[in-house]
């Protein structure tokens, strides 16, 4: 019986390690339910990559991205492939930091969408392969709606979503007005409030890089941010971020919610979404202008120059954004699950369009109206909607965002919030060379 127990324990030992003679890469990713997919399917890239082992690190958001920024600032990257979106790949590429993916010829790059392409292209190469694309919209109960006798129009104005938010708001019943990200982080609340900012007529700064947080624009927005969450969101919203804010409406908890357009897939599947077939969707709401009003990102996967395994690295990268890897996933869980929002292919499929017909349309045009060169109805200095492409603003924006938690949770007024905000970023920016006040 000893031995027994022994040989089974070296089995045991031996399905933990890679097969003899195998590369392990490491890959960090963020705790999406499509990144959870990707991890699922990696053994259908190990059986046919048989000299490659995947191990995963699996992260909170913010998390995430303190961990993986801080490692390549010190040049001492732990990971093989790391996820990254728009805000990193050129900055990091122009720094040195990422290798470039230059993916196979039958991985087919003109099938890329122009704009995520464009995000994660330097000097013509392709630094990030993207797993999934996405702008924002709108999310709301549609059965609810037609009961209350309220009609969305493509675009909805701020006010109508204030409007539609009180008369939704039904607490008693378990459905909020609203929901929307309050977790602090520039990838986070900050994400929403500067498109409502910008969707008022703001910008981050100006011209001569002065920051314009005080500004008529980011107050009108963020005191009506503040007032919806504190008059129609759920308790504790300062806590969410989109993870939560996913279970909370695919659950029937939200009326309204205005996020990430990846999420409507999973909104639409009946085996994980209580409203399923009873959701809308409209772009993500104006107010003085539809610039700036929508967002645009990319979880993508990228090499780092730390990396001791580029070759294998680089393949598996190609591999999980191929569209061989979009059907695999359509294969194994459906249409209406497949990673969004980076490939024509994918929305030109019949089978796609029969499944997602209620929102791919809808995700496909808030993606391509999002201009990330022209952010804001000011002239802007930087490039991006929801973030300023520089790299002084992650640390800005985490500081940011934490001020907007404070107004949202009652700890600070909006105007205390903003003057906060604002003195930090002049601070920053002026000791980084911008100028500033």
């Amino acid at each position: 019986m000893r031995r027994r127990i022994a040989a089974l324990g070296c089995w045991l030992a031996a399905l933990a390690l890679p097969a003899l003679g195998a590369t392990e890469i490491v890959v960090a990713t963020v705790n999406n339910e499509h990144m959870i997919e990707m991890q699922r399917l990696t053994p259908h890239f190990e059986r046919a990559n048989p000299d490659v082992r995947v191990r995963w690190v699996t992260l909170e958001e913010a998390t995430l991205r303190q961990r993986v920024s801080t490692d390549m600032a010190r040049g001492s990257s732990r990971y093989d492939v790391l996820t990254i979106g728009m805000y990193e790949t050129q900055i990091w590429a122009r720094r040195g930091w990422l290798r470039p993916i230059d993916p196979p010829p039958d991985y087919d790059l003109a099938d890329l969408l122009p704009a995520i392409r464009a995000g994660l292209t330097l000097d013509g190469r392709l630094y990030a392969a993207p797993f999934y694309g996405e702008s924002s919209m709108l999310y709301y109960r549609r059965d609810l709606a037609e009961r209350a006798g309220i009609v969305f129009p493509d675009r909805p104005s701020w006010r109508q979503v204030r409007e539609a938010a009180e008369r939704l708001h039904d607490p008693a019943n378990g459905v909020y007005g609203i929901c929307l990200r309050g977790k602090p982080g520039w990838g986070e609340n900050l994400a929403l409030v500067m498109t409502m900012a910008n969707a008022f007529g703001g910008q981050w700064a100006d011209l001569n890089w002065r920051p314009q947080l005080e500004s008529k624009p980011w107050r009108e927005a963020v005191s009506l941010y503040v007032e919806l969450l504190q008059r129609y969101g759920p308790p504790g919203s300062a806590a969410n971020g989109y993870n939560e804010l996913l279970g909370l409406f695919r659950a029937g908890r939200c009326a309204l919610w205005v996020d990430a357009t990846i999420a409507a897939g999973f909104l639409s599947d009946p085996a994980a979404s209580r409203v399923a077939g009873r959701v809308g969707f409209a772009q993500a709401p104006r107010a003085v202008t539809a610039k700036g009003a929508n967002w645009l990102w990319t979880w993508s996967l990228a090499v780092p120059t730390t990396s001791e395994h580029p070759q294998e690295a680089r393949r598996f990268a190609a591999w999980a954004t191929s569209r061989a890897y979009t059907e695999l996933v359509a294969r194994e869980r459906g249409w209406a699950a497949v990673p969004t929002g980076t490939r024509r292919s994918t929305y030109e499929h019949p089978q796609f369009q029969r499944v997602a017909g209620a929102f791919a349309a809808a995700e496909r045009k808030a993606i391509d109206s999002a201009d990330p060169d022209d952010p804001t109805l000011p002239r802007s200095p930087y490039r991006g909607i929801q973030y300023a492409a520089i790299p002084e603003f992650q640390t800005i924006g985490v500081a940011i965002g934490q001020q907007l938690a404070a107004a949202l949770s009652g700890r600070a007024s909006v105007d205390q919030a903003l003057h906060a905000a604002q003195t930090t970023a002049e601070r920053e920016l002026r000791a980084a060379g911008y100028g500033g006040r």
